[in-house]
């Protein structure tokens, strides 16, 4: 049985596109210390600069993770994704063959980086999938807190990693019970670990792959 994510167009334009990610390189990053890198991931008063200086890097989730991605939204029949943090649309183009699979539904993406959002939309329009996924150019405290369906089944964080908790913090009331969010190199965002992992906070979350953070939605 074949499935969107594995067949024509998706499967060829995915190699090729990690393909070129890994052979991409930024000037930018390598002109950046160790320590000021760190600082800078978790800044919340910076990520615009610091992002917008990585323009160029693809930042893309790994193969496995993009498996992971169709997979979950697949078994959950999810119908209203949103993704933080779209960069080039390797992960928005996984996300999207699953709702392909499911029959259909909204993948709203984020990306302040205008380039990347020129390419994501390329790359989503060439496999096929342009009328299931809409990306919101800019600030995604701002562009992701209007116009969201009333029930999202998938959230995927993997933008600036100092906002994972003020972009949850939009989404929230919005989470259907059993709602899944995946959260790409948790480790830089301790506040949000510290959030999702609280008894009480209304989620159930283990790790998951060594740097990502898997959680549901209880209520």
């Amino acid at each position: 049985m074949t499935t969107t994510l594995t067949n024509q167009p998706l499967a060829p334009l995915l190699d090729r596109l990690f393909s070129q990610a890994a052979a991409a390189t930024s000037p930018a990053l390598a002109g950046i210390t160790n320590e000021e890198r760190e600082r800078l991931m978790h800044s919340k008063t910076e990520y615009l600069d610091f992002y917008g200086r990585l323009k160029d890097l693809w930042l893309p989730v790994s193969r496995e993770t993009g498996t992971l991605l169709y997979m979950l939204a697949r078994s959950t029949n999810a119908r209203n994704i949103v993704e933080f943090g779209t960069s080039f649309g390797i992960s928005t183009l996984h996300l999207a063959a699953a709702l392909r699979d499911n029959g259909g539904g909204r993948l709203i993406g984020s990306e302040f980086e205008a380039s990347k959002v020129a390419r994501a939309r390329e790359h989503v329009t060439e496999g096929g999938l342009s009328d299931l996924v809409e990306i919101r150019e800019g600030d995604a405290l701002r562009t992701l807190a209007v116009d969201l369906p009333d029930t999202i089944d998938l959230l995927l964080l993997d933008g600036a990693k100092a906002l994972y908790g003020d972009i949850l913090a939009l989404m929230e009331t919005r989470l259907r019970p059993g709602a899944l969010i995946v959260a790409d190199n948790v480790d830089y965002s301790p506040d949000y670990l510290a959030h999702i992992r609280a008894p009480g906070s209304g989620y159930l979350s283990v790790p998951f792959a060594g740097d990502i953070e898997l959680s549901m939605r209880l209520a």
